[in-house]
């Protein structure tokens, strides 16, 4: 049954206009999920859709404007379901997951007092330290978590820094640098002995698993629909009540109450349209009586395929001469389908332009990430090469990788 299932995985690839493209007569390889997916043709075709038909603001007393109500109700709706929400009202909108963080953590700033601390990570993207970091003008203590050597966070370091003063816990889910999977349910019943609000970024840890923000018990959590095949918007889930208590920045014409409360201007309709589109696309490779059952038994068959996919990458990797791969081994699945690694003799870049004139996108630096790089070394050698699986990516784009890497490590 699971080799049935990868086979239909495979055969989704159709979906995806953008796997068609060559260049310079290689089709194009897209291992670069992590930096944002390819978009299906149902996205693309809600998107034109609601421009075609339904492009109108919001609260009208005519026809396309309350489609467009209808939209955002629905996109809320959606991802209520991808999450595991208990209700649509705990999901706000954004231009991006930075955006609404920075928003986000303007809010609590305002609730805080000097003295007060707030626990960041080492091994984050950028945009969730950032934020975090500016709030110091304010008098509020950051703290780091420090990260080790292997990649993963130094839970000692974390037990040792949070006290009672400690407000909020700032870390993400799944390091979009290494694959690193944070023992979240562990950090939660920290923060639960301090009564600290925990923010999680699940950017890069939604599109390849199962997210039930109930279960997890997070205050808030943010993602990007860009990373799971959809468009470039941010979302924010806010445990009942959180959003109310808090002063976000907004208009006294803003609608005053969660989720409304911290999206500010008119939202990005069609791309709210795209949102929904993408949800029903992963759910689509589940089973289930309703969309929440499809998405939970989908992302268990995405994740076996995609995985399977990163270990043959992570194993081929670990047999060339001069190759050092980063992060923890697949031993153990609290990783994420994501591969760092450098090579001896070339700087990333220098990989990643060898292997894109051969078709295989990968990326090289620090992916914003940028903080855990400098910490291990690696931000004045350029940082890392990165590949990435998604759903779409096959073994034989791993081989052509794998073959690539072999070539150049043979040339110096």
């Amino acid at each position: 049954m699971k080799n049935e299932g990868n086979k239909n995985i495979t055969q989704r690839r159709a979906d995806f206009p953008s796997l068609k493209r060559t260049h310079d007569g290689f089709p194009l390889a897209y291992l670069d999920g992590p930096g944002g997916t390819q978009v299906p043709q149902s996205v693309i075709d809600a998107m034109v859709n609601y421009y075609h038909n339904s492009n109108s603001n919001t609260h009208g007393h005519f026809i396309t404007t309350k489609e467009t109500d209808e939209v955002i109700a629905n996109a809320r709706k959606a991802m209520a379901d991808f999450l595991g929400a208990d209700s649509p009202d705990r999901i706000s909108f954004g231009q991006n997951m930075t955006t609404l963080n920075f928003s986000l953590s303007k809010a609590i700033g305002r609730s805080l007092r000097p003295g007060d601390e707030i626990l960041i990570s080492q091994l984050d993207h950028e945009a969730n330290r950032g934020p975090w970091l500016n709030l110091k003008e304010n008098g509020i203590i950051i703290r780091e978590i420090a990260v080790k050597h292997d990649c993963t966070l130094d839970y000692n370091d974390f037990k040792n820094k949070l006290n009672e003063r400690t407000k909020l816990v700032a870390v993400g889910f799944a390091s979009n640098a290494f694959g690193t999977i944070n023992d979240i349910n562990f950090i939660r019943e920290q923060t639960y002995k301090f009564g600290s609000l925990l923010l999680v970024d699940a950017v890069h840890y939604a599109p390849h698993f199962t997210i039930d923000v109930i279960k997890f018990g997070v205050d808030f959590l943010l993602c990007s629909a860009y990373k799971f095949y959809g468009p470039h918007v941010g979302i924010l889930y806010s445990k009942e009540g959180l959003l109310d208590r808090l002063e976000p920045d907004r208009l006294r014409t803003q609608d005053q109450r969660a989720p409304n409360r911290i999206e500010t201007g008119t939202l990005n309709h069609a791309a709210l349209a795209g949102v929904t589109a993408a949800v029903d696309f992963i759910a689509s490779f589940g089973n289930g009586d309703g969309r929440r059952e499809k998405i939970v038994d989908a992302m268990k068959k995405i994740h076996d395929y995609e995985f399977k996919l990163a270990e043959k990458l992570y194993d081929g990797l670990m047999k060339i001469d001069r190759v050092e791969v980063y992060g923890p081994d697949f031993s153990s699945e609290r990783r994420a389908p994501t591969v760092s690694f450098t090579l001896e003799g070339y700087d990333p870049v220098e990989v990643c332009k060898a292997m894109g004139e051969k078709g295989v996108c990968v990326w090289d630096g620090n992916f914003y990430a940028i903080r855990p790089v400098e910490v291990l070394g690696l931000l004045e050698r350029g940082g890392v090469t990165r590949a990435g699986m998604s759903l779409y990516n096959t073994e034989e784009e791993i081989d052509r990788l794998l073959n690539g890497i072999k070539e150049l490590a043979q040339k110096k």
